[in-house]
């Protein structure tokens, strides 16, 4: 793994070596247990909170850590470092985003201390058993009712659906007015009538990830509920935010093919067959050789796009290069590091393959990559 990015400070370093800290005494050694329990501890985000690490980039006055995305990067470094694929903290950092770019004053006063000190968890609910990269066609409505709103429909896919005590819910608020008339709504769950929690979702992988069915049954939200305040933004503010969710997952797919190039390379040493090390045969070092080559090449561009998220710069196609590009090498680079670990790549207890099927939704959530592609041609 190599820290020496462009973006690095001393401060940095040390905030990196805080957050290592914390993953292994905090993290580590409980994935096992959330990974049967199909969640994390509500006590993860408490702790999270006192670090620090909830909300490194949201401002001080919101009660966020003050930071850039520098430090959220870090922080999803090293839970990826660590193999941690069941701590939703990215979820909150992208809601709270949502709020801190597009919403209220009053909301962005009340929901992002909350946030930031693990009081609250935070989902984003889009998906719909009928509508996932396609956002227009979602079905759930939000309509006006006395003094508020009534939520119907259902959500499918939601990270963090199990513990959520706030979701920006997705839904149509004039369903005859197309994009114009998609809106964000704040959904506080703690005693919410007609609000329900379908089951935690079995998944191939991110076990310990609580993805959950949501439904809303006439579920009564406040006039104030409105992302923002004024009905009919969603589809715009979602378009604005997206960037920095993929992002993000360009970050995390970077630093898992670096953590599974690192596994491959002690594992070849290590193992023998046919009385030498595997990394001492040469279709062995030919194929780290060129895990190696792709993985500095991802860690360039992403470092790139990070200077980019700093200096305000970073667009949509970009963004969606990375999240395709690299969720797509993560894949190929985890399935050639599985096979030089022979019969032991196939063996749960070997991080690599849990690392393989963790991996494969790196493609699909955050918009499918064929969406991105879309994305990206449209700039041609």
């Amino acid at each position: 793994m190599n820290y020496s990015s462009p973006w690095m400070t001393p401060e940095l370093v040390s905030f990196r070596d805080a957050i290592r800290r914390f993953v292994d005494a905090e993290v580590v050694p409980h994935q096992e247990r959330w990974a049967k329990q199909q969640h994390v501890d509500r006590e993860l985000w408490r702790k999270g909170g006192e670090m620090g690490m909830l909300l490194a980039d949201i401002p001080e006055e919101y009660c966020g850590s003050g930071g850039s995305f520098a430090h959220q990067a870090i922080v999803f470094e090293e839970l990826t470092y660590g193999g941690d694929m069941a701590f939703g903290i990215h979820v909150n950092a992208i809601v709270a985003h949502y709020i801190l770019n597009q919403g209220t004053e009053a909301q962005k006063k009340k929901y992002l201390p909350l946030l930031a000190s693990g009081e609250m968890v935070a989902a984003i609910a889009m998906s719909e058993p009928g509508a996932g990269s396609d956002l227009k066609g979602i079905r759930t409505t939000a309509l006006p009712d006395a003094d508020g709103y009534r939520i119907n429909g259902s959500k499918i896919f939601i990270s963090n659906g199990y513990l959520a005590d706030l979701i920006v819910v997705v839904a149509k608020t004039d369903p005859d007015a197309g994009a114009k008339g998609v809106s964000l709504m704040l959904l506080e769950t703690r005693d919410c009538p007609g609000f329900k929690v379908g089951r935690i979702l079995e998944k191939i992988g991110q076990k310990g990830q609580d993805t959950c069915e949501l439904f809303f049954d006439d579920v009564r939200v406040p006039a104030d509920a409105v992302l923002g305040g004024v009905e009919g933004r969603g589809f715009a503010q979602l378009m604005t935010e997206l960037p920095y969710e993929r992002t993000i997952l360009g970050v995390t797919g970077v630093a898992a093919i670096e953590r599974a190039l690192q596994l491959t390379v002690e594992h070849t040493k290590q193992r023998k067959a046919f009385g030498q090390a595997l990394i001492e045969m040469q279709n062995t070092r030919f194929v780290l050789a060129e895990i190696k080559t792709e993985a500095t090449i991802a860690r360039t561009f992403i470092d790139r796009c990070i200077v980019d998220m700093l200096e305000g710069r970073m667009d949509t196609e970009l963004a969606s290069m990375a999240k395709y590009w690299i969720s797509d090498l993560q894949c190929k680079v985890i399935d050639q590091c599985l096979q030089l670990f022979g019969g032991y790549g196939y063996m749960l207890e070997y991080p690599i393959a849990q690392m393989y099927v963790d991996a494969r939704v790196q493609r699909i959530y955050g918009g499918a990559n064929e969406i991105m592609k879309e994305i990206i041609a449209r700039g041609l």
